[in-house]
């Protein structure tokens, strides 16, 4: 099965969605803005996800627009570190693949976007239920079109920070991206499929 193979190449939270679904890369999202696929349906697969399942990391929300997405972990015997925080890889985890998601979703079939880089800055140890918040303006969604009428590519930066239930924030992750509009003659892959982004 096509799907499946491109899942067990990319290993990524796309490939994993389109396997379950059935789909082709890339139109799972598209499915999810005009078609049968709802936001709770997007949201049940993508807590299904087996890095996410085994560390904990929940999906509470996402908006019917794929402009808004609420994540969460609790602390649990299973994925806490050595001194009885949370372990920091798992809380690097949690904030992937998520603008990367929205910014398919919001620009559609004619851009390739991918998750090129991104740094985590830990400011204390988490303990409890951590939420992480992504957000994404219409005025976000259209700089980058703009940007893209001039630019081969673009590769906007994004902030997150994962708080703890005081709403101490207890990391800052800043995600890298890289976006440019598919040329449509040369029959380019869509966003998760083959091709990587270059420098």
């Amino acid at each position: 099965m096509d799907a499946v193979s491109q899942s067990c190449r990319n290993r990524d939270l796309v490939s994993f969605l389109n396997m379950k679904s059935g789909m082709k890369s890339g139109s799972v999202l598209l499915q999810l803005l005009g078609g049968t696929k709802s936001s709770q349906s997007l949201r049940r697969w993508i807590n299904l996800w087996p890095p996410f399942l085994g560390a904990g990391i929940r999906v509470q929300r996402i908006s019917a627009d794929m402009k808004s997405v609420d994540v969460e972990m609790k602390l649990r015997w299973w994925n806490a570190n050595y001194v009885g925080t949370h372990f920091g890889g798992s809380l690097f985890a949690m904030t992937d693949a998520f603008y990367m998601l929205m910014l398919m979703a919001n620009l559609g079939r004619d851009y390739i976007v991918w998750d090129k880089a991104a740094t985590i800055r830990y400011k204390k140890p988490g303990r409890g239920t951590v939420r992480a918040e992504f957000r994404l303006s219409e005025s976000q969604i259209e700089d980058i079109r703009e940007k893209l009428k001039t630019l081969p590519k673009y590769e906007p930066v994004f902030l997150v920070e994962v708080k703890d239930e005081s709403g101490t924030v207890i990391a800052e992750v800043e995600k890298l991206l890289h976006v440019r509009k598919k040329d449509l003659s040369a029959g380019q892959p869509q966003s998760g499929e083959r091709m990587q982004p270059t420098a």
